[in-house]
């Protein structure tokens, strides 16, 4: 007699919760809860409060024994947090996605999304960005857009919110790397981690609202109005919560953490884990030990195929160059 076939294993999301309003994660949670492909688990993580979320999470979904609570002490931040939270998914996970406390997800979105992981290790859908609580539709669409590796080295195109990629990725992917100050991110690095070894897709469809609200550290409708003259005062301030830089040499401190250090730490860790050529033409590019003649022709042509915006360009090329000039050594 042969034996039974194993279910096959669930998809995870992983949503990393701190301090969440309670109107608006209550939504989400629903929104997750109802999704149309309902074969998952959906860890929280809690990044302190713990006893506060469960309870929250429980009043928003019942006893649905799909949601479950994963609640630390210790605050680490959104990064360490997602960190913390893709450590829980098992090794044999087909598929995971990441959710922030207070978007809303449309029904089908997983429906949407999963099923593109068959051609690529992580996949984007695009959002509608809408103001909380008067449910102004900002933006239609996120536009978001598949692009290079060196490309988005220099420029993330996808937000974590909006993805799905493959459970294997993880083997890669964790543990993440460290890096000083607020310029790790945990969207960032996970997209260079599929660009190396599965590639990168975007489905062009709406997916999910991004909400925007007065706890949005920066939202995506403003991000995208920033001027030069934002942007380096944004860069300024960062520097000096930071670090003891001042003037000048806090927005050159803060143009390089932001970029080009930032990107140095991504693809040497990623070199130094994947046996790729892609990921080793990425370091030669944009890594401690790089080559400064195809980091410029790297960042040049990005630019001219329009994949990178002037600003970003210029913010790479300069921002290594005047930290040096200012003193400045790599965290």
């Amino acid at each position: 007699m042969t034996e039974p076939e194993s279910a096959p294993a669930p998809g995870y999301v992983v949503l990393a919760a701190y301090r969440p309003p309670e109107e608006l994660f209550t939504r989400q949670l629903r929104s997750i809860q109802a999704q149309t492909l309902s074969d998952f688990r959906c860890v929280i993580v809690a990044d302190g409060g713990a006893d506060d979320v469960r309870a929250m999470m429980r009043q928003a979904v019942g006893d649905d024994e799909r949601f479950e609570i994963a609640g630390f002490d210790e605050r680490v931040g959104f990064y360490e947090n997602f960190e913390r939270g893709l450590a829980q998914v098992p090794v044999d996970a087909p598929w995971v996605a990441l959710s922030d406390q207070d978007d809303e997800w449309m029904p089908d979105k997983l429906a949407v999304l999963v099923p593109a992981l068959d051609h690529a290790a992580l996949v984007s859908g695009q959002a509608r960005v809408v103001t909380y609580p008067d449910g102004v539709v900002v933006a239609a669409s996120t536009h978001r857009r598949s692009v290079s590796a060196p490309a988005l080295v220099l420029e993330n195109q996808f937000s974590g919110a909006l993805c799905v990629f493959r459970g294997s990725l993880l083997q890669t992917a964790l543990p993440f790397p460290r890096y000083h100050g607020s310029a790790q991110v945990h969207d960032h690095w996970l997209a260079l981690c599929a660009a190396v070894t599965g590639g990168l897709d975007v489905v062009d469809r709406v997916v999910q609202d991004y909400v925007q609200h007065s706890s949005n550290v920066l939202g995506e409708a403003d991000a995208a109005r920033l001027g030069w003259r934002q942007t380096l005062r944004r860069r300024r301030d960062a520097a000096r919560a930071e670090t003891d830089a001042r003037g000048l040499r806090a927005v050159a401190r803060s143009l390089y953490a932001v970029n080009a250090g930032w990107a140095e730490a991504m693809v040497d860790t990623v070199a130094a884990r994947v046996d790729d050529e892609r990921a080793l033409r990425l370091a030669a590019a944009f890594g401690l030990h790089r080559r400064r003649g195809r980091t410029l022709r790297t960042v040049v042509a990005a630019a001219r195929r329009g994949e990178i915006s002037l600003r970003t360009a210029v913010v790479h090329l300069v921002g290594r160059t005047a930290w040096t000039l200012t003193g400045g050594r790599r965290p």
